[in-house]
């Protein structure tokens, strides 16, 4: 029967079938790397012709000791990167053959092929001292028997790869364990909703710095952290399209603190809570991805990278995109603002949101101030007062002596006018054509220009009430 599983709680189809001449067995990994880099001589008396690139097929010319050139690409000692993906290898060689034939390959690909188990990649990756780079997706294989050979074909191997081979966890890791130097391991596309048993104790790792496990439904936070705790030496960890919604904070000495890159693209993730947990979780994370979750296409959607940026300090690439300094003091301003005008008490903040105090610490506390119950149905009673004094000096250096000695030109606006409007309506209240900047003064003293990037954003989403000073100056055109 073709196909039989190896992957607990995975259903596989399989056939019987009939022997004849056009079922496929197999071959060997010498016969199926012949037939790829190997082309027959086509002899010195035959006139060979090909095309010339350049004149879109429409130029034959004669080609001439194209057999040298086959002659030096039949050289299989010469070779280094190697794929026969597809091309139905199922057993290895007789000792010594591979190792005289090709010794030098130090990248193979052997995915989608008819290798029945761990034995036959050993008994060929042990012909090929210098393997660094092994590929192995898409095939189904029994566990290994023979450990000596085990413990001695993977010596030098750095990367594997095993999508859709739909191991186990417990599998991966116990033919992972004969790779002393194995730094990089992708075990995607599997089905996997859980990772290690419960009684599952694997020893320390030290080198594994890199685990993809996309594409698998894993929904557990906690135990995804049991299975990975052990690679003490884990840099990124890959979580894409799995079915991660929740992150809670973590226990005492429940924390990855290595893992400086981390996917989580494509899950189901959409609390703000979750976002503030990953900061505990990996207290050095740097680069983050994202994209695709709930919680980045429902409410505050535009908000979405300046509060992920605000609530991760140490980031510095969010899905892509580099975070500058000048978009980190931004982010962390709006976010600022924004919790600002939530209801509740201080220690109702700080539950809801753990950068609060550290934010305010860098950039000063805000004005806080609460929402107000009554319904206002007038537009009249939707109108707040904003005072802009005006400055002489385009960087608004002189913002302290003006907010002491100047009268302010007081416009009411609705909280719903955009950036560019309040440009408008400043220009005609001065009766002047002139550009005008603004900068808005803060609780603690400071100045936070508002750009022109942020012309499309509302009076409300920057901060702006009842009262708020603003720092303007006139561009002479």
């Amino acid at each position: 029967m073709m196909g039989s599983t190896m992957a607990k709680d995975t259903l596989l189809v399989g056939s019987f079938i009939r022997p004849s001449p056009n079922v496929s067995y197999g071959r060997s990994f010498l016969e199926a790397l012949t037939s790829k880099y190997i082309e027959t001589p086509h002899g010195s008396a035959s006139q060979e012709k090909v095309i010339l690139g350049s004149s879109q097929g429409s130029i034959l010319v004669e080609a001439v000791n194209l057999d040298k050139i086959r002659g030096k690409l039949a050289d299989l000692g010469r070779l280094r990167e190697v794929s026969l993906d597809g091309l139905d290898v199922a057993t290895g060689n007789v000792d010594g053959v591979i190792h005289q034939t090709c010794p030098n390959i130090h990248g193979l690909d052997l995915s989608k092929n008819l290798i029945p188990s761990w034995d036959v990649v050993a008994s060929i990756a042990r012909e090929l001292p210098l393997l660094e780079r092994l590929c192995l997706n898409l095939n189904r294989l029994l566990p290994g028997t023979d450990f000596a050979v085990m413990e001695s074909a993977f010596v030098n191997l750095t990367e594997l790869q095993l999508n859709g081979t739909m191991m186990s966890w417990s599998e991966m890791q116990n033919a992972t364990a004969n790779m002393p130097n194995l730094e990089f391991i992708e075990f995607g596309y599997n089905a996997l909703t859980r990772l290690r048993n419960d009684d599952d104790t694997p020893p320390v790792n030290k080198t594994v710095r890199v685990i993809n496990l996309d594409s698998n439904t894993c929904s557990d936070w906690v135990h995804i952290w049991e299975s990975i705790r052990h690679y003490i030496s884990l840099q990124r960890l890959v979580l894409t399209s799995n079915s991660i919604d929740a992150i809670p904070f973590p226990g005492p000495q429940q924390c990855c603190l290595g893992v400086q890159h981390l996917s989580l693209s494509h899950n189901k993730i959409q609390e703000w809570y979750d976002i503030d947990a990953l900061s505990s979780w990996f207290p050095g994370l740097e680069v983050l991805t994202l994209s695709g979750n709930p919680l980045t296409s429902q409410s505050h959607v535009r908000h979405s990278r300046a509060f992920t940026v605000s609530k991760i300090p140490t980031l510095m690439t969010l899905d892509g995109a580099e975070i500058t300094h000048r978009e980190r003091i931004d982010s962390e301003i709006l976010y600022l603002s924004f919790v600002a005008h939530e209801a509740g008490s201080e220690n109702e903040r700080l539950e809801a949101h753990p950068q609060w105090l550290n934010l305010c610490k860098k950039h000063g506390r805000p004005d806080v101030t609460t929402k107000a119950n009554p319904i206002q149905n007038k537009l009249s009673q939707r109108l707040i007062a904003l005072g802009l004094y005006r400055s002489l000096t385009p960087t608004a250096s002189d913002y302290q002596q003006v907010l002491e000695s100047r009268s302010p030109l007081m416009l009411c606006v609705l909280p719903t006018m955009t950036l560019r409007a309040l440009r408008v309506k400043t220009r005609k209240a001065l009766k002047i054509k002139s550009n005008v900047l603004f900068w808005i003064s803060q609780s603690d003293g400071t100045l936070a220009e508002l750009r022109t990037e942020h012309d499309d954003q509302t009076v409300d989403w920057l901060g702006l009430n009842e009262g708020s000073k603003l720092i303007y100056h006139a561009v002479e055109t």
